[in-house]
C-alpha cells in the first residue's frame, strides 16, 4: 500500500497532503514499504543515476519519507538547549544511523552518485560561476573606487602619527596583548557560529535525499570542510597583509620581514578557528558549554582591550605578557611578529614550530569530525541556514537574527519570580513589571546593555582626547554603542511586535502598550549611564554625569519606533532614476530602515558636539533638557503612529 492511500484510508482526504505526496512522487522517492530494498544495489551506474535516484527502503528511509515521521523530524531539528542529553549522545555515538541498512563492501555506490550529481549540476555550477564572478568584479569595483582613497589617507595619517606622536612604538608595545585579544574574539566568533552554522553546512537537498543514499559520509562532508578551511584563509592572509603594511608604515619593520613575521598567524589562526568550530559542531556537550560561557568570554575580551590600550600607553604587565607569549597559539602567533619589529624572543622559532604543530594536530582531528557530524545537526543547520538566506535576501533582518538565536539555543530563563503588582494601581504597572521580570529572568539582555553602553561611553571618550574630527567620530560611534544599549533593554517591545497577536493578553490598546514597554528600558538606561559616566567625572569631566544619562530617553523612543517598523518595503530599492553613481533606492530603503537610529543619533551629536569642544554651562544644559524631551516626544509619536499601522495597515 502507498503512501497516498494509506493517508486517504486513515486520515480521509487532505489536498495539501496529497500534493506532498504527488512531489515526492515525481522526485522518485519510493514510497512503498514492500519494495525490494536490493533495487538500489543492482542499478548499476549505467542505469542514468537510477542509483542515485533509487530511494533506500531499510529502516532508516522508511522513518525518512513516511507521513508519519514529522514529530520525529521535529524532534530531529529541535535546537534549543533542553534537547534530551541521551539523544544526542546516541547521535554522537552513531551518527550514520540512517546507513546501517546497507554494507559499504557489497552496496557502495559514491562514485556513481557523486559522478551522477556532477553532471547534473555542470550547467547549474556554470551559471553560479558566471554570478560569482560578477559578483566580485563589483565588489573589486567599489573596494578600489571608494576603499583605496580611504586606505591611502588612513596609512598617511598613521605615517605622520609615528613620526609626530610614536604610534609605531605604541603599536609595539601592545602586541603581546593585541595578538591575545585577536585570538580571543576569533575563537568566540568561530565557537558562536558553529551554534547555528559551523564549517560543515550542506544543502537540504543532500541531507534528505543523498546521505539516505548508499554513499559513504565523509565522501559527501568533508569537501564543505575543506571549503570553509579555505576561505577562512582568504581574510587571514588579507588581514596579514595589511597588517603587515601598517608595520612597515609605522617604521616598525621593513615590508618583507614584516609580512614573513605575520604569515604564521595569517595562516594558523584562521584553521585554528574553523577546527573549533568543527569541534563544536560535533559535539553536542561542547554547544551548551558554548552557550555557558560565552559571558564569561565577552568579560576575559574586555580585559584584553584593556590590557592592550594601557600597554600601548606604556603601562605593561612583563609576567602577564611572557605568560601570553607561551601559554598558547595566541601567544605563539604573535612572536615573530615581535621578532621582526625588532623585540627581544629568544625562541621564537620554537614558538613557531608549536603553533604549525597545533594547528596541523587541530585541522587532522577537525577533517577526521567533518565526516561524523550527525544528520539531525545537519538537518538542522540546513533549515536554518536556509531561512537565514531567504530573509537576508528580502531584507528581514529581525526574522534572520531570530532564526539564528532560535538555533543557537538563544538564553537560557531563569526561573526568578518577581511579586506582582497589586492594589489599585496594580494593572496600570502590569507592562513594566512584566518587562522587569523578562530582564530578570534573561540577564544576558542586562549584559549586553552593560558592554555597549561601557564601550559608548570609552569611545566618545577616546574621541574627545584625540580632538579636531576624531572627536566627532568618536561622538557619533559611542552614541551608536548607546542605542544598542538601550535597544538590547527594548527586546519586549521587539518581541511584541514580532506577532501583534501577542499583545492580546495587554488592557491597553497596542499603542499605549508600545508606550508603556519605554519605561523599563528609559531607566535602566539612564543608571547605566551614570555608572558609565563616573569615571569620566572622577576623571575630571563632571558634566558626563548628565550627558550620558541624557541620551537613554531618546535611545529609548528610538528603539520602539525601530520596534513598530513593520515588515521591509523593499519596494524602495527600485524608486528614482539611474544615474552613473547609481539610483538613490539603497539610501531610501537605509533611511528607512534605520530611521530610528538616524534621527536619534544625528540630532544626539549636532547638540553634544557644542558643549564637548567650547565648554559646558548652564544654559547649554538647559537647551540639551530642551531637545532631548523634544525628539523623546516626536520619535514616540511617531511610535504611536506605526503601531496603528500594525494593527490597521
Amino acid at each position: 500500500m502507498t503512501r497516498e492511500t494509506t493517508a486517504a484510508g486513515g486520515r480521509g482526504a487532505d489536498p495539501d497532503r496529497d500534493a506532498v505526496a504527488d512531489a515526492d512522487a515525481v522526485a522518485g522517492l519510493d514510497t512503498d514499504p514492500g519494495a525490494d530494498r536490493d533495487a538500489v544495489a543492482d542499478a548499476g551506474p549505467d542505469a542514468d543515476g537510477t542509483a542515485a535516484a533509487g530511494q533506500d527502503t531499510d529502516g532508516g528511509a522508511v522513518a525518512d519519507t513516511g507521513p508519519d515521521t514529522d514529530a520525529r523530524a521535529v524532534a530531529d531539528t529541535g535546537s534549543g538547549p533542553d534537547r534530551d542529553a541521551d539523544a544526542d549522545a546516541d547521535a554522537v555515538e552513531d551518527p550514520g544511523a540512517d546507513d546501517a541498512g546497507w554494507s559499504e563492501a557489497e552496496d557502495d555506490r559514491t562514485a556513481e552518485t557523486l559522478a551522477w550529481l556532477r553532471r547534473k549540476r555542470r550547467a547549474h555550477r556554470r551559471e553560479q560561476g558566471k554570478d560569482l564572478a560578477v559578483l566580485l568584479y563589483c565588489v573589486l569595483l567599489g573596494v578600489i573606487g571608494y576603499g583605496s582613497g580611504l586606505a591611502v589617507h588612513f596609512l598617511r595619517e598613521l605615517e605622520h602619527g609615528a613620526d609626530y606622536a610614536g604610534v609605531g612604538r605604541d603599536l609595539q608595545r601592545g602586541l603581546p596583548a593585541l595578538f591575545t585579544t585577536v585570538t580571543v574574539a576569533l575563537a568566540l566568533l568561530a565557537a558562536r557560529d558553529a551554534l547555528w552554522r559551523g564549517p560543515v553546512v550542506v544543502p537540504g537537498p543532500t541531507v534528505g535525499w543523498l546521505l539516505t543514499q548508499p554513499v559513504r559520509r565523509a565522501a559527501v562532508l568533508r569537501p564543505w570542510f575543506r571549503l570553509s578551511a579555505g576561505l577562512a584563509l582568504l581574510p587571514g592572509l588579507l588581514a596579514g597583509v595589511a597588517a603587515g603594511v601598517v608595520l612597515r608604515v609605522t617604521g616598525r619593520a621593513a615590508i618583507g620581514p614584516a609580512l614573513l613575521g605575520m604569515l604564521p598567524a595569517a595562516l594558523c589562526l584562521p584553521l585554528l578557528a574553523v577546527a573549533l568550530g568543527m569541534a563544536v559542531e560535533r559535539r553536542p556537550r561542547l554547544t551548551r558549554a558554548v552557550r555557558r560561557w560565552t559571558a564569561p568570554a565577552v568579560l576575559l575580551l574586555g580585559a584584553l582591550v584593556a590590557q592592550s590600550a594601557l600597554a600601548a600607553a606604556g603601562h605593561r604587565a612583563r609576567v602577564l605578557e611572557w605568560a601570553e607569549l607561551w601559554s598558547g597559539p595566541w601567544g605563539w602567533a604573535a612572536q615573530p611578529v615581535i621578532r621582526a619589529t625588532g623585540g627581544s624572543v629568544p625562541g621564537w622559532p620554537a614558538a613557531v614550530v608549536l603553533l604549525a604543530a597545533a594547528t596541523a594536530a587541530a585541522v587532522y582531528r577537525a577533517y577526521g569530525d567533518a565526516g561524523l557530524v550527525p544528520t539531525g545537526r545537519l538537518r538542522e543547520r540546513a533549515a536554518t541556514a536556509t531561512t537565514v538566506s531567504s530573509v537576508m535576501w528580502s531584507m528581514e533582518l529581525r526574522a534572520a537574527k531570530l532564526a539564528i538565536m532560535e538555533a543557537g539555543g538563544g538564553s537560557t530563563a531563569r526561573g526568578l519570580r518577581l511579586p506582582p503588582p497589586r492594589g489599585r494601581f496594580g494593572r496600570h504597572l502590569v507592562v513594566e513589571w512584566r518587562d522587569l521580570l523578562a530582564l530578570l529572568r534573561a540577564p544576558g539582555r542586562l549584559g549586553r546593555a552593560a558592554v555597549w553602553t561601557a564601550c559608548g561611553t570609552a569611545t566618545a571618550a577616546l574621541g574627545v582626547d584625540l580632538g579636531g574630527e576624531r572627536r566627532v567620530v568618536g561622538l557619533v560611534v559611542g552614541l551608536l554603542f548607546g542605542y544598542a544599549a538601550v535597544g538590547a533593554l527594548a527586546e519586549t517591545a521587539r518581541l511584541e511586535t514580532d506577532d501583534v497577536r501577542r499583545g492580546a493578553w495587554a488592557p491597553f490598546r497596542f499603542r499605549t502598550l508600545m508606550l508603556r514597554h519605554a519605561v523599563v528600558p528609559a531607566v535602566l538606561g539612564v543608571l547605566l549611564g551614570l555608572l558609565a559616566a563616573v569615571p569620566l567625572a572622577v576623571a575630571g569631566t563632571p558634566a558626563a554625569l548628565l550627558l550620558v544619562p541624557l541620551c537613554a530617553p531618546p535611545f529609548t523612543a528610538a528603539s520602539l519606533f525601530s520596534a513598530c517598523r513593520g515588515p521591509a518595503r523593499t519596494h524602495l530599492l527600485f524608486l528614482g532614476g539611474n544615474t552613473p553613481a547609481g539610483g538613490p533606492g539603497p539610501l531610501l530603503f537605509v533611511a528607512w530602515y534605520a530611521a530610528g537610529p538616524l534621527i536619534s543619533v544625528t540630532a544626539l551629536a549636532l547638540a553634544l558636539n557644542g558643549p564637548l569642544h567650547h565648554g559646558f554651562s548652564g544654559s547649554a544644559a538647559a537647551q540639551l533638557l530642551l531637545l532631548a524631551t523634544l525628539l523623546t516626544s516626536f520619535l514616540l509619536l511617531l511610535t504611536t503612529r506605526a503601531a496603528d499601522r500594525l494593527i490597521r495597515p
